[in-house]
């Protein structure tokens, strides 16, 4: 994202927790700090790309004084009420905030075609429109901050979800002997089919789940996550929690760090 924003034009200062991750983009020619509030400090808006809520109010709040007359964007994926939160604690250290979780990974952060789903007020949406832009074709104000998060979290619940269903189709027709491209030719001529099913076939065939955009670890968080925003609105989510347990099983095998296509290993025993 950091080499995207400056590909487009941004002058970018980049921090991270994992310093050595730093190195590629300081011979990229991006500057770089050891310290979050440097960067906050130093820039009109900072974007955080973090694993979780815990993770963004440890960055922001190390120095919260960094925080004064400088906007955050929060573009991680993060339940609705832990992003209010945060925008309580920032605007209280004098900042402001906003957020704008994305759907995509790093194929689509290069090419510039994230779905961008922003949270924000529409004076908000119109000065960051440049920034949103350089991510994705049309970003959508989706309401007030706490919009975009839940937003994120229900197409999140779509990819653990699916991915599980398919996993449990898939099985059963090799386990049954089935041509498996007859099968396929089926679904995807039928109302059934989503693109995802074709995008992680390979890996869940050959069980290469290697080099992830999506780890399985990053997958348990959301559907986690999924759960508690439903059922706090009263919503039965027992589904979305089998699939959190799907999930917890591939993770338990050993699968934290693959790609959340692993999953199939724990719907399908070898």
């Amino acid at each position: 994202m950091a080499l995207k924003l400056q590909a487009d034009g941004f002058e970018v200062m980049a921090w991270n927790r994992t310093l050595k991750k730093l190195t590629p983009l300081r011979e990229a020619g991006i500057e770089t700090t050891e310290v979050a509030g440097g960067a906050i400090a130093a820039c009109d808006v900072t974007i955080t790309m973090l694993s979780d809520a815990a993770a963004t109010e440890s960055a922001l709040f190390a120095d919260a004084s960094a925080l004064a007359e400088r906007t955050i964007l929060q573009m991680a994926t993060i339940a609705p009420e832990e992003s209010r939160l945060l925008k309580q604690q920032v605007e209280a250290a004098g900042g402001t905030y906003l957020e704008a979780p994305v759907l995509g990974s790093t194929p689509e952060v290069k090419d510039g075609s994230l779905i961008v789903m922003v949270g924000a007020t529409p004076e908000q949406f119109e000065q960051w429109m440049p920034v949103f832009k350089c991510f994705g074709v049309e970003p959508q104000l989706m309401g007030p901050v706490g919009t975009a998060a839940a937003t994120k979290l229900a197409m999140n619940q779509l990819i653990g979800t699916l991915t599980s269903a398919f996993s449990m189709s898939l099985g059963l027709v090799q386990r049954e002997g089935l041509d498996l491209e007859k099968f396929m030719t089926l679904v995807r001529a039928s109302a059934l089919y989503a693109p995802q099913f074709d995008k992680k076939l390979g890996r869940m065939c050959d069980r290469n789940f290697e080099d992830p955009n999506f780890p399985t670890k990053h997958l348990l968080k959301d559907m986690n996550l999924f759960v508690q925003a439903a059922e706090n609105k009263d919503i039965d989510a027992r589904v979305a929690a089998g699939v959190s347990a799907i999930a917890q099983k591939a993770i338990s095998q050993g699968l934290a760090n693959k790609d959340y296509s692993s999953i199939y290993s724990a719907v399908n025993p070898d």
